[in-house]
């Protein structure tokens, strides 16, 4: 018996803004890149559900803002 491969699906757009949901001080996200994406020339990477994506942040504390962080 062979097990079932799952389908994440890649929902989450680069340049797409989220909302922060840790007690860092960033309050909106936006997705830069996704790391490990192997995708097709010309397409944009897209993340999904449990992908590392690199995120900067838009708004938050001054201390937060216009800094680059890993997330997933």
């Amino acid at each position: 018996m062979r097990g079932m491969k799952a389908k994440i699906p890649r929902a989450i757009n680069s340049a797409s803004r989220m909302e922060c949901a840790d007690n860092t001080g960033a309050r909106v996200v936006e997705v830069i890149s996704v790391l490990k994406y192997r995708g097709v020339k010309n397409r944009h990477p897209r993340g999904g559900v449990g992908d590392t994506l690199i995120v900067s942040v838009k708004k938050g504390t001054p201390e937060m803002r216009k800094q680059v962080f890993k997330a997933v």
